[in-house]
């Protein structure tokens, strides 16, 4: 008697979500086994040829680290800067703009305003418009703020602004008609003239892409989103094809600037929510790592290959704005408050034909790279001042890339020749320029907005965030810094935190004393359908829905609103009365002044606005243990001794140049995986670890937290009451 086959076993497929930020260097990649909780980490260099070759290859890269498959892939959520550098960089493709009649240089007249203030007004010469003047057409037809049609919308013009547009071979065409916000049926008949008579045109509606009033910023935000639409479903779908071999069906989102995701295949229908998604990652785990630490008021520091990204983060939550700008170009969309600056380890150090030091805004990127790369690049950067000083090791990614010490020693040389510099003080000026360049964009975050800077920590992340560190709480005199684990692929790690949002507004002008609850009401509802059906289309359950509302209000007269939040409930007399007390006190945290109770200052509405929220389970972060009292580097050393010298994460010693009068001093270089809670140690030090290197200047106390974060303040606070609400 033969004995039948036994069915093989087969290995239970696991359930791992993937976070990856792609930066100017490198991508970062960071993976949660959901079933067990563990976190991994990696990086792989940027492909900026093809952004899609560094993605796959970090997906493989930390699959491989895991064991896994990819089957065992159920979600990746990517931080792209694919649309941000085609507009820092001005290489928008050709766009068509239609608007309404007599409104053909709503871009050219744009806004009074001049950067820097009035003195700049002499001097000041506007950027070239996003759409030259003879590439807008314009339609018949009108409607009123209130959506009543003036004139009725005329066909005829709109067929021969698409065919105009079709023979030139003009692809992308932004419409932004007068007072769209309130009646959007002229758009939409606008689009249907273009499907018919141009089939192969992108098209962007502004009552899509922004329901809001104030024409030029939403024909500008209308046009960012046609100029960058082209590229971003190219580079998408591409990603998704790739994806799609290794793991079918996988779901795949993008994370956009305000804070949330939406999935790839709604990305590519409006972009320009993608125009900040790498840093709006950053700040987002950088927040929830503060938050857990303890930390109320933070200000991130996100360090790149190319550039700096500084926001802030109240109670967990970073700062939103809907007047943010890329490059030359404003775009009015719910984004984190985010500042950029060109201070990244591959900024440029330059000499000016004056003969002054400059650094950045020009970088090396990943390709050639710094002198240090080896690849063929000329001119000294940032990290090849690093790597003169010793403040970095001659590797990087713990030793998978090795770094040539001598190119960047020459680069510098030469340089230092240039400016008449001793070499040593050449590298620490270029990094002390870096430093007031990335303090000056933490100023526009702060000080700027009325926040006291000496009351906030800085959370430092990215490959080069935490590297001038001390020297930034030195300039603004913070309250310290707080260095979270894996601070390299801290911007993957918050893909992996971010919820599905979708911002949804309306314009509703309307005086407080005068205010038609019931309108506002079905308003809301509205907007709340809309959100509720976008969540659908994503997968959630309505159980599991949360909506947040929010109204626009200013002083009548005033140009501008005070955004402030509107609680659930329906709308009623008390409801409005709520609402207006909270934008008072708003005014007056803003601005010192508000005209509570001054009957002759009316209070206007002006937007509605709902954001549905899809949540996610959020990984947890795990506590680091301590070491046993007793053994070597713990708290219970005797008082008196170099814990330092004496503990088990001391990898070795390197000569490193602080300050170019002290020259080069003896330090101690700790390895950061060896670290435990509760040890202590002075600067001089170097803390490193894969994807990153914190030095501590002489005069700085660190001290690892319960969740491995390095808790990092100037000596005369004391390291064990650093931490706490603050």
């Amino acid at each position: 008697m033969t004995s039948q086959p036994q069915p093989r076993a087969t290995k239970p497929r696991r359930r791992i979500r993937i976070g990856i930020d792609t930066g100017g260097t490198f991508t970062d990649v960071v993976a949660l086994d959901e079933d067990s909780g563990e976190l991994v980490t990696t990086k792989t260099p940027s492909t900026p040829a093809d952004p899609a070759d560094g993605f796959i290859d970090g997906v493989h890269k930390v699959l491989d680290l895991m064991g896994a498959t990819g089957n065992d892939i159920t979600a990746v959520c990517h931080g792209t800067t694919v649309a941000t550098n085609q507009l820092l960089e001005g290489k928008v493709e050709s766009v068509g703009f239609i608007t309404t009649e007599g409104y053909e240089f709503i871009l050219e007249i744009a806004r009074q305003a001049v950067p820097d203030g009035y003195g700049n007004s002499y001097f000041w010469v506007k950027p070239p418009r996003i759409v030259p003047v003879d590439l807008v057409r314009t339609v018949g037809g009108r409607v009123d703020f209130e959506g009543n049609e003036i004139r009725p919308f005329d066909e005829e013009s709109a067929v021969a602004a698409a065919r105009w547009f079709r023979d030139r071979g003009t692809r992308s065409v932004g419409v932004c008609l007068l007072h769209s916000y309130a009646d959007d049926s002229h758009e939409r008949a606008v689009r249907e003239v273009l499907r018919r008579e141009h089939p192969d045109a992108v098209v962007s509606l502004s009552s899509e892409v922004l329901r809001e009033y104030r024409e030029y910023e939403r024909s500008m935000t209308t046009l960012v989103d046609a100029a960058v639409k082209p590229k971003v479903a190219r580079y998408v779908a591409n990603i998704h094809d790739r994806l799609d071999a290794l793991a079918p069906g996988v779901a795949f989102s993008i994370m956009k600037s305000n804070g949330g995701v939406l999935s790839a295949d709604e990305v590519v229908k409006q972009p320009v929510t993608t125009v900040l998604s790498g840093p709006a990652a950053g700040a987002l785990g950088a927040g929830l790592v503060a938050h857990r630490a303890g930390y109320q008021k933070v200000l991130t520091c996100d360090g790149g290959g190319t550039s700096t990204d500084v926001s802030v983060v109240l109670d967990g939550e970073p700062t939103l704005t809907t007047e943010g700008t890329v490059g030359a170009y404003p775009s009015k969309i719910p984004m984190i408050d985010v500042v950029t600056v060109g201070a990244g380890g591959g900024s440029v150090a330059w000499v000016t034909p004056e003969g002054t030091l400059k650094v950045g805004p020009r970088s090396a990127g990943a390709d050639p790279g710094p002198l240090c790369y080896g690849k063929g690049g000329t001119e000294p950067t940032i990290t090849d001042a690093h790597v003169v000083l010793g403040r970095i090791p001659p590797h990087l990614l713990g030793g998978e890339i090795p770094l040539d010490v001598d190119a960047a020693r020459r680069g510098v040389d030469e340089l230092a020749d240039r400016l008449g510099l001793d070499p040593v003080r050449c590298a620490t000026g270029i990094l002390e320029i870096s430093a007031w360049n990335q303090a000056n964009a933490l100023r526009q975050v702060s000080v700027k907005r009325g926040l006291d800077v000496r009351d906030f920590m800085l959370t430092t992340f990215g490959g080069s965030g935490s590297l001038l560190a001390c020297r930034l709480v030195d300039v603004l005199d913070l309250a310290g810094v707080v260095v979270p684990q894996n601070p390299g692929n801290l911007s993957a790690f918050g893909l992996l935190t971010v919820d599905v949002r979708n911002d949804y507004v309306q314009t509703a002008v309307a005086r407080h004393d005068a205010l038609d609850h019931g309108a506002v009401q079905k308003v809301f509802d509205e907007l709340t359908d809309r959100a509720a059906r976008a969540l659908d289309a994503e997968g959630f359950p309505r159980s599991a829905h949360r909506y947040v509302r929010t109204v626009d209000l200013r002083y009548f007269g005033q140009a501008f609103e005070v955004r402030v939040p509107a609680p659930d409930g329906p709308v009623d007399a008390a409801y409005a009365a709520s609402v207006a007390d909270a934008f008072h006190a708003e005014h007056r945290a803003l601005y010192g002044y508000d005209f509570r109770g001054d009957a002759s200052q009316q209070v206007e509405w002006v937007n509605l606005r709902v954001t549905g929220v899809g949540p996610i389970t959020r990984p947890e972060l795990r506590e680091l243990p301590g070491r046993d009292p007793g053994s070597p580097g713990s708290l219970s050393d005797p008082p008196g001794q170099d814990r330092a010298d004496r503990s088990k994460t001391v990898a070795g010693r390197r000569a490193v140049c602080f300050d170019a009068d002290d020259g080069f001093v003896d330090t101690p270089i700790h390895w950061r995986p060896d670290l435990r809670a509760g040890d202590t140690f002075s600067g001089p030090a170097v803390v490193e670890e894969f994807g990153s290197t914190v030095p501590v200047h002489p005069g700085f106390a660190v001290r690892v937290d319960t969740l491995g974060n390095l808790v990092i303040t100037r000596e005369a606070l004391h390291p064990t009451t650093a931490g706490g609400d603050r």
